[in-house]
């Protein structure tokens, strides 16, 4: 009689007969189990992913993000409610309608989702997972960065269509994207900052506040030399105003790239970063 064959499994997961070398890879249909985590890039995109449709499926963050913004550019450019100079209205208006979306989405966004994120565990739960957290910072960033481009997409041709013709070139684009990167860098930090310090219903209250005062003294819908001249150099100091008057100067003025908000910008950045580093609590 002969022997009646048995299966056997090896440590790969694979299984053969007795006496038969098991093969290198699985047979088709065999279960080889893989318990390791995915690799750090598409842990990151997937998250990414995930963060990128919250932000787009709610719909407080797109009326902060989308709504008012145009509103704000559409408003001011057809009415001749406030004195914004010579020139076309829309030329004043469309630097810092963009200054004032990258404000309303790396900033005040980011900041009430994070808080809420922490205030419900979400984030203690992250960090349960295979996923870092520097990877968790470098998801949201990415997200963020996806909504402005949307945002930039959107403001520049509403603008286009109210008359807008930016001064465009190889050195006032990239000279535009600087700006657009370092000042995302610094409101992402202060977000993170007043959201990994404060409770998220005042996270909730001061996001919203510093959205409305940095409106109205940011030099977005205005220019500043309509303000007090005792508080413009504060005012000239705050991240949403170097970026307003740095979009505007190369944008709408075809002047050349000044040093001055790419420095305040960078202090802004690297100070927020510091102090995000030092007191951000995940729990």
């Amino acid at each position: 009689m002969s022997e009646q064959p048995t299966l056997r499994t090896d440590t790969s997961g694979t299984a053969g007969t007795a006496g038969t070398p098991p093969s290198a890879a699985p047979a088709e249909g065999v279960f080889a189990p893989a318990p390791r985590a995915a690799p750090l890039h598409r842990m990151v995109a997937a998250q990414a992913g995930m963060e990128l449709r919250i932000m787009l499926r709610n719909g407080e963050q797109l009326l902060l993000t989308m709504v008012i913004p145009l509103l704000l550019l559409v408003g001011f450019s057809a009415t001749p409610v406030l004195d914004l100079g010579p020139g076309p209205r829309v030329d004043f208006l469309a630097p810092g309608v963009l200054a004032l979306a990258v404000l309303s989405t790396a900033f005040t966004g980011q900041a009430i989702g994070t808080g809420f994120e922490r205030r419900y565990g979400v984030l203690k739960r992250l960090g349960a997972t295979p996923l870092p957290r520097a990877g968790l910072l470098a998801a949201k960033t990415l997200a963020v960065l996806a909504v402005q481009a949307l945002q930039a997409v959107l403001i520049c041709a509403t603008a286009a269509a109210l008359g807008w013709r930016p001064e465009l070139s190889a050195v006032t684009a990239g000279y535009a994207v600087l700006l657009v990167l370092l000042a995302t860098a610094a409101f992402s930090a202060l977000a993170l900052l007043m959201a990994g310090t404060l409770r998220a219903e005042a996270t909730l209250a001061a996001a919203n506040l510093v959205y409305v005062v940095l409106l109205g003294a940011g030099g977005v819908v205005f220019p500043l030399d309509r303000l007090p001249e005792a508080v413009r150099p504060v005012l000239e100091a705050l991240p949403i105003t170097a970026l307003a008057d740095g979009l505007r100067s190369v944008l709408a003025e075809g002047a050349p790239p000044a040093l001055w908000p790419v420095a305040v910008l960078a202090v802004w950045a690297a100070a927020g970063a510091a102090l995000a580093g030092r007191f951000f609590r995940w729990e």
